[in-house]
């Protein structure tokens, strides 16, 4: 598969173990098989970055595909409390990341390859919501879907980056594509906004009715 990495540097070489431990999935080299939205990561501070291209082998790579059947939303959410920095301190959101933590936090270290949402911008705020039990489960599952936000790709284990290899690299321009990340980051508050008040709360599942259900045996995502 081609994947794209957006960055302000030239990354011939991706190496293992480095970058930021407090990503969405820790650790990792983080790409898009979307090049656009490569672009918008490369100029995020509003100049010009590169657009890295890159081959990726996965036929002997065991990946964690967290949109699949196999997994829901809250297992997603249990990996963001678990790895990205901050979050609310009000509500119940303390005990709301406890709770997913304990019982949907799934062990990715024997996992080469990541694939799921990405929580940018204004998409870990709609997160930073629900944890803290002011919109609803439908609600979040609706917001993350704004924006054509697209997957993520991420390199984990060091045999992944073996089997990754350099294309070329593109230049992106901060006057293109940071109005694009701008625009994209916009338009999924408004829709957001639009979305909160809309009718159905009361049959909608809130993250007290999942701590609750499970406490209880009544319900489970």
């Amino acid at each position: 598969m081609i994947i794209y990495h957006g960055s302000e540097q030239v990354i011939h070489n991706p190496s293992f173990g480095t970058g930021n431990i407090s990503n969405d999935y820790g650790r990792g080299f983080y790409c898009t098989e979307h090049m656009e939205l490569a672009g918008e990561w490369a100029c995020k501070r509003d100049r010009d970055g590169f657009i890295n291209s890159y081959e990726l082998d996965t036929s002997s790579l065991s990946v964690c595909d967290l949109g699949s059947d196999e997994y829901n939303i809250l297992n997603w959410l249990a990996l963001l409390t678990r790895y990205r920095g901050y979050w609310q301190r009000k509500s119940i959101a303390e005990e709301a990341k406890t709770f997913l933590q304990e019982n949907y936090l799934i062990d990715i270290s024997g996992f080469d390859i990541i694939k799921g949402y990405r929580a940018d911008d204004s998409y870990f705020s709609f997160v930073q919501d629900f944890i803290a039990g002011t919109i609803s489960l439908q609600k979040l599952s609706a917001a993350m879907r704004f924006g054509d936000l697209n997957e993520q790709i991420v390199l984990k284990s060091e045999l992944a980056f073996k089997h990754i290899s350099f294309i070329n690299y593109e230049v992106a321009d901060a006057g293109t594509y940071y109005h694009k990340k701008t625009k994209r980051d916009l338009d999924a508050r408004k829709q957001y906004r639009d979305l909160r008040p809309s009718a159905g709360a009361l049959d909608e599942i809130y993250i007290i009715d999942i701590m609750r259900g499970a406490k209880d045996g009544t319900l489970r995502i």
